[in-house]
């Protein structure tokens, strides 16, 4: 995320490419997604997922189009650079002006206008990745490049507490919940025992221990997610969500399903709000997912078709979940419901399958993420490629990016809360504001130089700039009303 220009990858094809999107979309804020719909009512939240989805498809089509005008200008800055070797001359544009901090100032000169004689070159093309960091530096100003990397950390900050508060939340539900068949109905408090005099808030915490001992060394260093270890997370992913969707049609098929969801309750509506905005959260990933794909001419249709299978899986993973479930009873992480309530489930195995898995997936993305968010807070300090004294490369940076997570987690395991307002504060600026803005700026930057000839062919459909002022619009609107709903929560309590 923070870094510039980088190799694309092996390419893959498009179905490969929408694999690699579904994938990388669904993830944890799938599984708190049922309680939030059995919250706010299930005619409240069909609605609100539809238009929320459609809003992060919008967003996802302008940093699309983003990505092939960052192309545009890199192609077009070499082509000029060419020119003026060929000619002997000195040039006074680098690819350094372009990884500088603030933008540079529009150029007057057409771009086709340095095209050289001989076949046609589409100057839109998406050949090289272009991460969102280095957008920002291309298109928005000093003042702009620093609130991109304050959002996007602030949003990395929030999805390590979140796997930091899942993992031991899991561990813990296993270690010392009630397993036997009659279970089901019953609902655990944070003071009840867990192991003699030990309560399940101090067995959290120690598995919260264990877990930031285990990984959080990752942070020190450099870690990645190996092409193996991503096909079998993948593979449980999926097994778990299948057995899920099955299980809870099954119960519900026979007419034992415990669930009546009230149609609206707008109280709820404000977590679920944030947990859609986290649960379609791909923009600050598209450079890295769009950009290996061999054939793009359809990569729209593509990104629509993802938007809409996804759409589907939550809706049906949710009504499920609230009808086949007492809404009281259910969990922040959905697959704890399967842990206990032999009714749905009476293996054993299976449901030790469904109460661990987070805690294998979640492992295995924490280190990823932690080296992630040191990274970007490495760049919004030193983004000329200057280096730190040791012990603040290796020790400091690693700290930060650490600790204020854990001590998130440590004083709270509400998992629903944790997904809700990261979503609703952060999200709102990484899905709506940021490819808004870098789609307005970007069209800005280059209309001077691209000529009244030169065509986008990835531009979004939604090209007016209405659109962008909608998103906007519709961004600080839901900031208030999360705030507002936040403060008046307080008030009442």
């Amino acid at each position: 995320m923070a870094g510039g220009i980088t190799e694309t990858g092996e390419p893959y094809s498009p179905f490969v490419g929408l694999v690699y999107m579904f994938n990388l979309i669904v993830g944890t804020g799938a599984l708190t997604m049922p309680k939030a719909f059995a919250a706010a009512g299930w005619a409240v939240s069909i609605a609100l997922i539809s238009f929320l989805g459609f809003m992060s498809y919008m967003t996802t089509t302008f940093v699309i189009e983003a990505m092939a005008s960052a192309n545009a200008q890199l192609r077009w800055k070499r082509r000029e650079q060419d020119e003026v070797a060929d000619s002997d001359s000195t040039s006074e544009y680098s690819d350094d002006d372009i990884m500088g901090r603030g933008r540079s100032e529009p150029e007057t000169r057409p771009i086709l206008s340095v095209q050289r004689s001989g076949g046609h070159v589409d100057h839109f093309d998406i050949v090289e990745r272009v991460e969102m960091g280095q957008m920002a530096s291309m298109f928005f100003n000093k003042v702009g490049v620093n609130m991109f990397y304050i959002c996007i950390i602030v949003y990395l900050y929030g999805d390590l507490a979140i796997y930091a508060a899942a993992v031991p939340i899991s561990l813990m539900e296993v270690a010392c919940g009630n397993h036997s068949c009659s279970a089901g109905s019953v609902k655990y408090n944070d003071t009840d025992p867990c192991w003699g005099p030990v309560t399940r808030k101090d067995a959290y915490r120690v598995f919260l221990s264990i877990f930031t001992v285990l990984l959080g060394p990752f942070t020190f260093f450099n870690a990645q997610k190996t092409k193996y270890l991503q096909i079998l997370t993948s593979l449980m992913r999926w097994l778990a969500f299948t057995m899920m969707i099955i299980l809870a049609l099954i119960r519900i098929g026979k007419g034992t399903g415990e669930g009546h969801p009230p149609a609206a309750s707008l109280s709820g509506a404000p977590n679920l709000f944030g947990v859609c905005v986290y649960s379609f959260m791909c923009q600050h990933s598209l450079p890295s997912l769009v950009t290996p794909i061999s054939d793009k001419k359809h990569v729209g249709k593509l990104v629509f078709a993802d938007y809409v299978l996804i759409l589907g899986f939550y809706v049906l993973l949710s009504f499920t979940a609230i009808f086949c479930f007492d809404s009281s009873l259910l969990y922040d992480m959905y697959t704890l419901n399967f842990t206990d309530n032999c009714d749905v489930l009476n293996i054993p195995f299976l449901r030790y399958f469904l109460g661990l898995f987070p805690v294998f997936t979640i492992s295995t993305n924490f280190p990823i993420i932690a080296v992630t968010l040191r990274n970007n807070w490495k760049t919004l300090f030193h983004r000329d490629g200057g280096t730190y004294p040791w012990v603040v490369d290796r020790v400091v940076f690693p700290l930060i990016t650490l600790v204020p997570p854990i001590v998130v987690a440590f004083c709270t395991h509400n998992l629903e809360s944790l997904v809700g307002i990261t979503g609703a504060y952060a999200g709102t600026g990484i899905q709506y504001v940021v490819p808004a803005c870098l789609v307005f700026f970007s069209r800005r930057h280059l209309e001077p130089v691209m000529g009244r000839d030169a065509v986008n062919k990835h531009r979004s459909p939604f090209r007016h700039s209405c659109w962008v002022w909608f998103v906007w619009l519709w961004a600080v609107s839901c900031i208030m009303f999360v705030t507002a709903n936040i403060i008046l929560t307080d008030t009442k309590k």
